[in-house]
């Protein structure tokens, strides 16, 4: 199971907005484990304005 920690800490230093597929590979790119990719692969495919979008977007 992810969490909210997980997710902010493999998307720490991303400049926002960013897309969906700029999270994803960010994401990929610094460390986020098979979990948190699978669960960012999941999120709406939108520009987010901010983390507390994509916690928001995972976790419901």
């Amino acid at each position: 199971m992810v969490s909210p920690i997980d997710i902010q800490k493999a998307l720490g230093g991303i400049d926002y907005p960013a897309k969906k597929e700029d999270i994803v590979k960010h994401a990929q790119e610094h460390g986020g484990g098979d979990d948190v990719i699978k669960a960012l692969q999941g999120i709406d495919d939108r520009e987010y304005d901010g983390p507390s979008g994509v916690s928001e977007s995972v976790f419901t």
